[in-house]
C-alpha cells in the first residue's frame, strides 16, 4: 500500500525525485504524493501540473499539510539552511523524514536531529545518491574481494566548470559543502574505513563567479593508515571530470582506476623480482547488486524498505553525520590553516 508522503520544497531539485518515483512502479506504488509545501505556492501549483498531481495539498506551511493530509513521510529538499525547521516538524507529527544532502547547516544541527528521531521513534535518513551508482558499488566490491591487496589510498579529482546562477554562486565553502560532500562520502563508503584528521587549503580562484571557495584540497587521514585525498574545482574551464570525480584506488599488490563514467583498469604485480615488478591486467566486476545501482531511486528504495522493516538504511542519519563531520572538517581546517582532527559523532 502506497504511504501517503509530503514534498517539501518544489525547486528544481524536487523534480529528479519526482522522476525517480514515476520511472519505478515499486516507487510508484509505493509513495503516494498526497501534498507539495513550498514558501512560494506558485512553485509548488507548477510542480503540482508538471507531474500531474492534482490532488496534491498544496500550501507553505509544512505541519499544517502534514495534518490535512495524514502524511506518513516527508521528502525534505529545501535549501540547508531550512532543513532542521524541517525535519524537526516532520518528526514531531510523526513522520519518518528522507532529506537531500548535506544533512544539516552544522554538526550540531545533525546532532539534534538524531535526537529527535530516537525520540520520535522514526526515520530520519539522507539523499547520497552517489554511493548508489554502479561505479562506486563495484569499487566497493573490488576493494572488500582484496584484488589488489590490502587498501593504502583513495584519491579523487574533481574539475567542472559549472555555472548555476541562483543560491550556489553566494553560498560560503561552496565546493566543500554543497559538492564534495558526495565524494567524501563515497571514499568513506568505498574504504570502510573510518576518517580521523584533515588538512585542507581552500581558494576562489581568478575568474571564478562564485562567491567565495570554489576549489579545495583536502587530504584525509583515515584508520589503518590509508590516505584519501581531494583536489577539486567547481570553476575549472576545459576538460572537465565526471561529476564522480576520477579515482585511484592504491593497495598493496595493485591499482584500480576509474574515470567516474564506465572506464575502469585495474592492474596488480605479477611477479616478486625487478625494479619495477611485472604486471597483470584484471578485471572489475559489475556491481554485485544491480537494485542497488540506480542512483536516486535506490536512494529512495533504501529508505521505504527502512520504514518498512525497521532496519536503518545506509544514509541513515547515524551515519550519514560521519561524511557532514569530514565536511565541516575541511572547512575548519581551511579557514584555519592546520590539522583537524575530526570532531566525535
Amino acid at each position: 500500500m502506497a504511504r501517503k508522503t509530503v514534498l517539501c520544497g518544489c525547486g528544481a531539485m524536487a523534480k529528479g525525485w519526482l522522476r525517480a518515483i514515476a520511472e519505478h512502479p515499486d516507487l510508484s506504488a509505493g509513495v503516494e504524493i498526497v501534498g507539495l509545501v513550498d514558501l512560494h505556492p506558485p512553485t509548488a501549483e507548477a510542480l503540482a501540473a508538471e507531474f500531474g498531481l492534482a490532488n496534491a495539498v498544496i500550501g507553505s506551511d509544512l505541519g499544517a499539510v502534514i495534518d490535512e493530509t495524514g502524511a506518513e513521510l516527508v521528502f525534505d529538499v529545501v535549501v540547508p539552511v531550512a532543513r532542521a525547521e524541517v525535519v524537526e516538524t516532520a518528526l514531531a507529527r510523526g513522520c519518518h523524514v528522507l532529506s537531500e544532502k548535506p544533512m544539516a547547516a552544522s554538526l550540531d544541527e545533525a546532532r539534534s536531529m538524531i535526537a529527535w528521531s530516537k525520540k520520535a521513534g522514526r526515520l530520519h535518513a539522507v539523499v547520497q545518491n552517489r554511493r548508489y551508482i554502479p561505479g562506486i558499488r563495484r569499487l566497493r566490491a573490488f576493494v572488500e574481494s582484496g584484488a589488489i591487496g590490502a587498501l593504502t589510498g583513495i584519491h579523487c579529482d574533481f574539475f567542472i566548470g559549472a555555472h548555476f546562477g541562483g543560491f550556489r554562486d553566494a553560498m560560503e565553502h561552496v565546493l566543500l559543502l554543497d559538492m564534495a560532500i558526495h565524494t567524501f562520502d563515497a571514499a568513506r563508503f568505498v574504504s570502510a574505513k573510518v576518517p580521523l584528521a584533515v588538512y585542507a587549503h581552500e581558494t576562489n580562484p581568478p575568474g571564478s563567479w562564485y562567491r567565495t571557495g570554489a576549489s579545495a584540497f583536502a587530504i584525509f587521514e583515515m584508520a589503518d593508515d590509508v590516505t584519501f585525498t581531494y583536489r577539486g574545482s567547481w570553476c575549472a574551464e576545459g576538460a572537465n571530470t565526471s561529476w564522480e570525480s576520477q579515482w585511484r584506488i592504491t593497495g598493496t599488490q595493485g591499482t584500480v582506476l576509474w574515470d567516474g563514467a564506465d572506464s575502469f583498469i585495474a592492474r596488480r604485480v605479477a611477479s616478486e623480482e625487478g625494479f619495477l615488478r611485472e604486471q597483470e591486467e584484471i578485471e572489475v566486476p559489475e556491481a554485485p547488486r544491480a537494485e542497488e545501482t540506480e542512483g536516486h531511486a535506490s536512494v529512495i528504495a533504501a529508505f521505504l524498505q527502512g520504514v518498512e522493516t525497521g532496519v536503518p538504511p545506509e544514509t541513515v542519519g547515524e551515519d550519514n553525520i560521519r561524511s557532514l563531520a569530514m565536511v565541516f572538517a575541511a572547512i575548519e581546517s581551511a579557514k584555519s590553516r592546520a590539522r583537524v582532527v575530526l570532531a566525535e559523532v
